[in-house]
């Protein structure tokens, strides 16, 4: 097994994690392929970092070398190394190195124990469904883990989205915007715009326009097997379309866009002991008395 491994280098506490991990894989003889980028942190008086079977890559030669991925950061890494990886279905194992988590869920105290657990096959894989949007001025087919949004950042206009599902014509959305989500990204931008939290194996995408004009505009809940359209005939500004919040492409009207389930997905790797309502109750809140909760 080779693991690879990405990080978010803005995170502060990432150099102390990153270095504390190579000498676990070290210490158990387990090669690694570091992302580029990260070698810097490790690396002293210009030389590569001074642990056994580390080799540092760029990342099309990380994704062909890798059995495992190892993404240092928080949801925000996930989503980015799920865009690199899930071509070719890599596993991948999120250390939370920020405040939420839903996707990194193995805290910074849990690596070693968790990298014991995965070499002792006391892990389990979860496959989470991804989106793939085309459309006229997408110069490639973007995929997404979360979401697929259409807006107009930056301007304190309206946007008009005509929505249709399998060519059927369901309404003209006007607001913010509109987002297609997966059940994955129920949990994030999704949850934040009003939308329900919908468990990842449900086979479903969600249509939420963004903050609606029309105050009975609600979410939408399809099969996972349509293709959503969504048009712009003119807008007054340049309308961006964004992959898990990074921008994929800007462009004038009038605009198309075509999101469909991908043909890949993504596997996340679990700790045994943990499941998703676990993981909504700790990280939401939930059951909490905020009336007896001392003030932060």
């Amino acid at each position: 097994m080779t693991i690879g491994i990405v990080g978010n280098i803005e995170k502060g506490n990432l150099p102390g994690v990153l270095r504390a991990l190579l000498k676990t894989l070290a210490e158990r003889k387990i090669p690694a392929v570091l992302q580029s980028d990260l070698a810097k942190i490790v690396r002293t008086s210009g030389r590569r970092p001074g642990y056994a079977n580390v080799s540092v890559v760029r990342d099309a030669e990380l994704v062909r070398r890798s059995d495992v991925l190892i993404s240092l950061g928080g949801d925000g890494t996930m989503l980015r190394s799920a865009r690199l990886v899930a071509p070719r279905e890599i596993p991948m194992l999120g250390v939370n190195l920020g405040k939420l988590g839903f996707l990194a869920e193995v805290s910074v105290d849990e690596v070693e124990s968790a990298i014991d657990d995965l070499l002792e096959g006391r892990t389990r894989t979860e496959a989470r469904m991804m989106l793939l949007a085309h459309g006229k001025g997408l110069k490639r087919g973007y995929s997404a883990l979360n979401d697929i949004v259409v807006n107009m950042p930056g301007m304190a206009r309206v946007v008009h989205v005509e929505t249709f599902v399998d060519g059927e014509y369901v309404a003209t959305f006007t607001g913010d915007g509109i987002m297609v989500s997966t059940p994955t990204g129920s949990t994030g931008y999704a949850l934040s715009n009003g939308g329900p939290i919908i468990t990842p194996d449900q086979s479903v995408m969600m249509i939420s326009p963004i903050c609606p004009h029309n105050l009975t505009a609600r979410p939408i809940v399809v099969p996972d097997n349509v293709t959503v359209d969504l048009r712009v005939a003119h807008a007054p500004g340049r309308i961006h379309v964004t992959a898990d919040g990074q921008p994929a492409t800007s462009m004038r009207g009038p605009m198309r866009v075509q999101i469909k389930k991908a043909p890949h997905r993504t596997i996340l790797i679990r700790r045994s002991g943990r499941d998703y309502f676990d993981v909504l109750r700790n990280k939401l809140g939930w059951g909490k008395d905020l009336r007896t909760e001392p003030a932060s």
